[in-house]
């Protein structure tokens, strides 16, 4: 009970954290407004270090079912303790963004884009490609989960670890966040894209929910390849799962180079496309069909 309730904590303070510098940087009216990536990553790193530090003497401070998959699959952590564990993690997560909406409550009015205010909660590409978006947040979480090995394979000075943690997660974000928002975590973004759902958020639009499988399903294969990775080649150990998955992933990669390469730049069937991206992003602020033509000039009206 003492590890659930840990997990529980540090995750809430995770997003808290988190999702606080997020909403800082892009609300209106913040004083942070406009803060940048920059702010944002920072933030994150910073996020994550905290709560290493709060409760890692506890529960090992995984906050991450990714974390938690990829060390039961390396034999690093007891397979029946496994779901206890996601569960506080995303319960954490969820009141976190709680938090987070309580504490800039005058701000989600002040804000009139819904997918801004969604961004506080959840992840989103910056091009919608399902594949490549996939790609992206296994690659992520396997540098995630190998880096997370090597570092528990090391020792620093002590109390070092989990700045060295907040660090890792700091590069992911500059040189590796920027294709996704990069989730790493299927609790960071399920948990307060439920938030989100469920909360009475002023001028609020759709979830996103045809999204939300990447960020859960790109860091679980990920992080337990990152995990395993590091094993064979550090330690001998080659487990049969490590071979499926890298083959899963390669699959993945090789999907994703080939629906790239059959994008035109412009051609008969780019309209129809553009109409179902601009439907997509229309439901995400909340409005019909009817209102999204309205709301255009009338020569665009014309091609719609």
């Amino acid at each position: 009970m003492q590890e659930f309730v840990a997990e529980l904590v540090g995750t809430t303070l995770l997003f808290a954290l988190g999702g606080g510098v997020v909403a800082g940087s892009i609300l209106k009216k913040t004083k942070a407004e406009g803060s940048g990536w920059i702010v944002i990553t920072l933030g994150w790193g910073f996020a994550v270090a905290f709560p290493v530090y709060a409760v890692g003497d506890i529960s090992g401070a995984h906050l991450n079912p990714a974390v938690t998959l990829a060390l039961a699959a390396a034999g690093d952590f007891p397979w029946e303790k496994v779901p206890g564990y996601m569960l506080a993690q995303v319960a954490g997560a969820f009141l976190g963004a709680v938090f987070v909406w309580v504490h800039y409550l005058p701000h989600w009015q002040e804000t009139a884009d819904p997918v801004t205010k969604l961004a506080v909660f959840g992840t989103g590409p910056a091009v919608r490609k399902t594949w490549s978006n996939l790609v992206s947040e296994i690659l992520g979480t396997f540098v995630l989960l190998f880096g997370l090995m090597a570092i528990g394979a090391h020792k620093f000075t002590e109390g070092l670890n989990p700045l060295i943690v907040g660090f890792l997660v700091v590069s992911i974000g500059l040189s590796l966040g920027a294709t996704t928002g990069y989730a790493i975590n299927p609790a960071r973004d399920f948990g307060p894209r439920l938030a989100h759902a469920l909360l009475p958020i002023a001028g609020k639009g759709g979830s996103d929910w045809p999204y939300a499988w990447i960020p859960v399903a790109g860091p679980c294969v990920g992080g337990v390849l990152g995990s395993l990775a590091y094993k064979a080649l550090f330690t001998g150990r080659i487990s049969p799962l490590l071979w499926i998955l890298a083959i899963l992933t390669v699959a993945v990669i090789g999907i994703a180079i080939f629906t790239e390469n059959r994008s035109q730049p412009e051609g008969p069937g780019q309209p129809q496309k553009k109409k179902l991206e601009t439907q997509c992003i229309a439901s995400i602020r909340g409005e019909t069909e009817t209102q999204r033509i309205a709301s255009l000039p009338g020569w665009m009206t014309d091609i719609i």
